[in-house]
């Protein structure tokens, strides 16, 4: 079984920072591409940023400049660090990341979700 656990959401004022952690467990071979989405009501999920396999990234152009994707490979973790976070960013925010479980299996895993709230 492989669980995608977020951590580190909350309630932060405007133009604060939060760093959000995912962290990976369970029978895993190796981790490829991650990203981070995010919903906010009555929206759909969109992508915020992603990290692929072979360490590119790619930001939403609402979030470029402000939000950076970065991963531990040793302790299979994924972080997004926010800062100069505004209302628009209140959202709960997903981890995903397709995950091999043997060196011919893999699949895409999503992770509970942590709430974002921005707000004064």
């Amino acid at each position: 079984q492989v669980q995608l656990v977020e951590s580190g959401g909350g309630l932060v004022r405007p133009g604060g920072s939060l760093r959000l952690s995912c962290a990976a467990s369970g029978n895993i071979f190796s981790i490829g591409a991650t990203a981070w989405y995010r919903q906010a009501p009555g929206k759909e999920r969109d992508l915020v940023a992603r990290f692929t396999g072979s360490g590119i990234t790619n930001y939403a152009d609402s979030v470029k400049g402000r939000f950076t994707i970065s991963r531990d490979n040793a302790k299979k973790t994924v972080y997004l660090q926010m800062n100069s976070l505004n209302p628009e960013d209140t959202a709960v925010y997903y981890c995903n990341a397709n995950i091999w479980t043997s060196a011919t299996i893999s699949a895409n895993y999503w992770g509970q979700g942590t709430r974002v709230t921005v707000s004064s």
